[in-house]
């Protein structure tokens, strides 16, 4: 380990951040890194545990514990701490194709299980791993490396999300020749359009895929495979497909007058912000905007912390956020030990935004939209709220969710964005290709494996496993390209 003692001679200190008054007043992100010696002492926090569960990945009772991508993480904190700022580079890249998305919107899981953390603050992982990449382009470490050998087979990878391209990116670095098609106008997927400006800058991004197209990874943009796109086209003329379209189906809300203006899908109005952004820094009109509206977003996941973000940035008039499930505590239970995921009550950077415009937090706990309440001309005036209690089926033992008598209220509402989880893939896109889907709607493949029931055709990311994290997504890419690898030349070094 770096020092010995480090993690008894310094304190956790994060990146600062801009104030939540200033912050709202534009899209960019907000976090101001630590100096270089700064950052040293941090990763000299790191204890090299004799079992690092930092590194683990493994599901423990339903959620991930430590980092699916089983990054070496002790041993990119000692070279850092010793200023062998390329090595850790290299070390980092070994398990990680984009440590520049991960270090910026992961949820840290490597943190939750650091053995620091089980009686001090975690070391600071997240922010160690952004450093060490930053610096790597920074400092001209990072290059584009086109491989020297190419093995003759065509890979196309359908999908340009985080699965995606750490799929091309690997496959394209074996020597094989990548196509990537994206139905979007701008290549990321969810990087690019699900994820706000604020968490993650577009520009960093488009370093990435600059860097891949110069390695030879080709992309095809406003391609919607199945429908303006040929799927068999496209699989006579590749010896493999990889198929990382993510879940995309939302869940939507089945109450009265759903049909009403004002309603949308949280990434449908996420995409519209970004491209209206990027486009044109907002100038086109073509966003949809929370200016002077009162907003109910309903779900209380990421996403929804996004649009909270996202409404308030557009000079939202009021925000609330329903939550179906009771609040989170705001400390481990018992029942919830280490190194398990910590299901505890976190208030993110939207919440804090709102509670620092507004004087409160937004989030209603065991609260859902009964029905929604429009004028003649169709549009969205009201939402009738109703709250929720729980119970367990004595025959079955599953909870049960129930509305509570006389809790029923109506709020003003213009703006209703619906972020309650995603379904599975989009089943256009499957049957184009002629692969089953399973119950969950997700591609079907034997467990463990990323072949699909349709011959030399694979599947990655959100689209095989459901809605989840980016950093399980590049696991997943990286995965599905050592399967596919495997299929086409007999073995695999991936």
């Amino acid at each position: 380990m770096g020092k010995p003692t480090g993690f008894l001679d310094y304190q956790r200190e994060d990146n600062s951040s801009c104030e939540p008054l200033e912050r709202i007043k534009n899209y960019n992100e907000f976090h101001t890194p630590l100096t270089a010696e700064q950052r040293k002492i941090q990763s000299a926090r790191c204890m090299d545990c004799g079992v690092p569960f930092c590194q683990n990945g493994k599901v423990m009772r339903g959620m991930v514990s430590g980092c699916p991508l089983n990054n070496l993480i002790p041993e990119w904190n000692d070279l850092l701490f010793h200023d062998r700022r390329e090595q850790a580079l290299k070390r980092l890249l070994m398990t990680n194709n984009f440590p520049e998305f991960t270090s910026r919107v992961c949820p840290a899981l490597c943190e939750k299980a650091c053995v620091c953390g089980v009686n001090d603050s975690p070391v600071t992982v997240k922010e160690n791993e952004n450093f060490i990449i930053e610096n790597g382009f920074a400092e001209g470490i990072i290059k584009p490396s086109a491989p020297k050998v190419r093995s003759g087979k065509k890979i196309s990878v359908i999908g340009s999300g985080p699965s995606g391209l750490a799929c091309a990116d690997l496959l394209n670095k074996r020597g094989h020749s990548v196509t990537v098609y994206e139905r979007s106008d701008r290549i990321g997927g969810l990087l690019m359009y699900g994820i706000p400006n604020m968490k993650l800058e577009k520009w960093v991004v488009d370093r990435r895929v600059e860097l891949m197209k110069q390695e030879g990874v080709e992309f095809v943009t406003g391609a919607d495979v199945g429908r303006n796109t040929d799927a068999k086209k496209i699989l006579d003329e590749s010896d493999a497909v990889i198929l990382a379209c993510g879940a995309s189906q939302p869940r939507d809300i089945n109450a009265p007058n759903r049909d009403a203006n004002g309603i949308y899908f949280a990434v449908d109005y996420l995409k519209s912000v970004t491209k209206s952004l990027l486009d044109s820094e907002l100038r086109d009109g073509l966003a949809v905007s929370a200016k002077d509206k009162n907003v109910v977003i309903i779900g209380g996941g990421d996403t929804g912390n996004d649009c909270l973000g996202t409404a308030i940035r557009q000079g939202c008039k009021s925000v609330v956020q329903l939550e179906m499930n009771p609040k989170l505590p705001d400390e481990r239970a018992e029942n919830n030990p280490w190194p398990e995921y910590p299901k505890i009550c976190k208030t993110d950077y939207g919440q804090e935004e709102a509670i620092a415009v507004f004087g409160r937090d937004p989030r209603l706990y065991c609260t859902t939209v009964k029905e929604f309440i429009k004028d003649s001309e169709n549009n969205l005036t009201a939402v009738k709220i109703v709250k929720l209690e729980f119970s367990t089926d004595p025959e079955t033992g599953r909870r049960v969710m129930h509305e509570t008598e006389g809790s029923e209220e109506i709020i003003p509402c213009e703006l209703c964005l619906i972020s309650a989880g995603f379904l599975g893939a989009e089943k256009y896109v499957a049957d184009a290709f002629g692969v089953e889907l399973s119950q969950r709607g997700t591609v079907l493949t034997e467990r463990d494996s990323f072949t699909t029931s349709a011959d030399k055709i694979f599947t990655a990311g959100d689209m095989h496993i459901g809605q989840s994290l980016v950093v399980r997504a590049i696991r997943e890419g990286r995965d599905s390209a050592r399967e596919a690898d495997n299929f086409l030349m007999g073995y695999s070094n991936l």
